[in-house]
This record gives structure tokens, sequence and C-alpha cells, in this order.
């Protein structure tokens, strides 16, 4: 029980992320569930582990980690998105 609900707040913090950056994750659900979990512990290292907890996962950290991981993969996204479009304009 305690795994399913890590895997609900995985979700719920990638989704949150996505939401507050206003960028989809990739992958849907799955993905929404990876970019809490790596958010999360991005988050960790990052500001430590404060604040409240749920899940196991200390949620403003997480959050902001969550944040921080969409903005830097939606970016490397579009970056090789502009360079596959300038190969096959050649």
């Amino acid at each position: 029980m305690e795994f399913l609900w890590m895997l609900i707040m995985g979700g719920i913090i990638g989704w949150l992320a996505g939401l507050i950056t206003g960028r989809d994750v990739p992958g849907g659900i799955i993905g929404n569930i990876i970019a809490g979990f790596i958010g999360a512990w991005l988050g960790g290292l990052i500001f430590g582990d404060w604040g409240p907890i749920v899940g196991g996962f200390a949620i403003i950290p997480a959050i902001i980690g969550s944040i921080i991981l969409v903005l830097v993969v939606s970016f490397i996204l579009r970056k090789m998105g502009q360079k596959n479009n300038h190969s096959h304009q050649a």
C-alpha cells in the first residue's frame, strides 16, 4: 500500500509541476510519476527534506525539484526539435 501511495504522490507532484510551468510532461501519467520521483530526488538534493512529508515525499522541495526538471526537459526537447527541423530543411 505504501508503494501505491508513493506512485500516486509522484504522479500528483509531476502533474503539479507541469501545471505550474504550463508544459506537458512527456509520457502522460507514467511521465508525471517519473517526473515526480526524479523531481523529488532533485529537490531533496538541492533543498533538503523540509516541510510536510506525504507518501515519503517532502512536498515543497519535491514540487520545486519537479518544476526544475520539467523546465530542463522541455528546454532540451525544444532544442532537439529545432535541430531536427534545421537538418531536414537543407
